[in-house]
């Protein structure tokens, strides 16, 4: 039987958990490929690579500390089930980063190499999170309440934050990081706003 495309269908659990788990690790090995070269990106994730190039501190800890008052947002506006499942994202996030290099030595990577693939291997990982009503957190809270309560495409506002951040990012990093990393941005939130917008994707958690 052909299944009925235009009807909505529940996730099941184990369908979330999966999406969970693929949605983060590909935002993970993307945010690894940008500390590799020193590029940075947009929301909490780029806000926290800057700080870890001016601290020190570990991405991991910036970027689940930086997080933490946005599930106020989360709680209040779209839930506990979105809340908790954005807090088990923004853990694995920080616990990928952080042992990725343990499990994957690169040597070498071209920064446009990075930068773009970096960016999209960010983007698909949103994007699955999204599907699934979960996040990774920080700005990611905000677009989804906009694109949900307002119709303001989630992809859109997130790459105007980005673009704030990065202009921020040249008090950092050399211009040509800069200019990668503002490459990599734009195919991020490309794939969210082509991607992520409503009758593309009939299924709901």
């Amino acid at each position: 039987m052909t299944p009925d495309l235009a009807t909505p269908s529940r996730h099941r659990l184990h369908e979330d958990i999966f999406a969970m788990l693929i949605g983060t690790m590909l935002v993970s090995l993307g945010i690894v490929f940008y500390a590799q070269v020193t590029l940075t990106t947009g929301s909490t994730a780029g806000l926290a690579l800057l700080l870890q190039y001016v601290t020190g501190i570990p991405f991991g800890w910036l970027f689940f500390a930086i997080n933490l008052p946005f599930y106020v947002l989360a709680v209040l506006r779209m839930g506990w089930p979105f809340a908790i499942k954005t807090f088990v994202c923004v853990g694995l996030v920080s616990f990928f980063t952080a042992n990725i290099p343990q499990w994957l030595d690169i040597a070498s990577i071209a920064p446009l190499y990075a930068a773009l693939v970096g960016g999209g291997l960010m983007g698909l990982g949103i994007l699955s999170l999204f599907r699934h009503k979960a996040s990774v957190g920080g700005i990611n809270i905000l677009a989804l309440f906009l694109q949900e309560n307002f119709g303001i495409r989630a992809g859109y506002f997130q790459l105007g934050v980005d673009a704030v951040i990065l202009v921020a990012a040249f008090f950092v990093l050399p211009v040509d990081r800069v200019v990668y990393s503002i490459l990599g941005a734009v195919v991020l939130n490309m794939i969210i706003a082509t991607n992520h917008k409503p009758g593309r994707y009939v299924g709901f958690s």
